[in-house]
C-alpha cells in the first residue's frame, strides 16, 4: 500500500497541521505497518508560482512548440497527478491562512488539475484523510464566523472533484498561547487540540484497516 502525504504548513515544527498528520499517520503504521508513504511538503519547498501558467500554454502546443519552461512545468504538472492517481490513499496536511487555501496549496492544486485529464477524479474512491488548522474561531457565533474560506474549498476539490473517500479533520485556536489576545480560551482550545488529536488517531487506524 503506497500512501501520499502532502503538507503545507510554513511553521516548520511548530506546525499544528503537521502535528495532526504525524497522528494519523503513525496510527495507520500501527495498524497497517508495510505502508510506504511517499512524500512532498509544499510549505517547505514550494512549487514555482509560474508553472501553472507554463503547464496550461503547453497543453495547448505541440511538443515541438513548448518552450524549455512549458515542458518542465508540464512535467512537473503529470508528475504531481501521477503522485496521487498512483496512490492508494492519501494524507493531507493543508492549513488555513489568511482565510483560505494558501498559495502553495493552490498551486498544488491546479497544476495537479493540469496534469490530469479533463475531469479525472485522482483520488476515486480512496481513503483520504485531510486536516486543516485555524489560529483563531469561525464557527456559529464567533465574531469571524463565515470568514473560512478554505474547508468548503478544500472539501470541493479534494472530494467533489478528485473522488476521495474524505475524512477530515479540523482543529481551531491554534494560536492560543502565542497570541496573548485570545489566553481567555486556553480550555476551549486545549479541549479543542485533544479532540483533533483523538479523531486523527482514530482516522489513521480505521482507514489503514480497510
Amino acid at each position: 500500500m503506497s500512501i501520499l502525504r502532502i503538507d503545507a504548513s510554513i511553521q516548520g515544527p511548530h506546525s499544528a497541521s503537521s502535528a495532526l498528520a504525524d497522528i494519523a499517520e503513525a496510527a495507520w503504521l500501527e495498524t497497517a505497518p508495510d505502508t510506504k508513504f511517499v512524500r512532498r511538503h509544499i510549505g517547505n519547498q514550494p512549487l514555482p508560482s509560474d508553472a501553472w501558467q507554463h503547464a496550461v500554454q503547453a497543453s495547448w502546443l505541440p511538443e515541438a512548440d513548448r518552450t524549455d519552461a512549458q515542458s518542465r512545468a508540464l512535467a512537473l504538472a503529470n508528475e504531481l497527478a501521477a503522485e496521487l492517481r498512483d496512490s492508494d490513499g492519501a494524507i493531507l496536511a493543508l492549513p488555513f491562512y489568511n482565510y483560505g487555501v494558501s498559495q502553495h496549496v493552490k498551486i498544488w492544486f491546479d497544476l495537479a488539475m493540469a496534469g490530469g485529464s479533463q475531469g479525472e477524479k485522482l483520488l476515486d474512491g480512496k481513503p483520504v484523510i485531510l486536516v486543516t488548522t485555524r489560529g483563531g474561531a469561525y464557527g456559529p457565533g464567533t465574531p469571524r464566523d463565515g470568514w473560512d474560506h478554505n474547508t468548503a474549498y478544500l472539501r470541493r476539490v479534494v472530494a467533489d472533484i478528485w473522488g476521495a473517500d474524505l475524512t477530515l479533520i479540523e482543529r481551531e485556536f491554534t494560536l492560543v498561547g502565542v497570541n496573548p489576545a485570545l489566553d481567555p480560551f486556553k480550555e476551549t482550545a486545549a479541549a479543542m487540540q485533544e479532540a483533533a488529536h483523538t479523531a486523527a488517531a482514530e482516522a489513521g487506524r480505521a482507514l489503514a484497516a480497510r
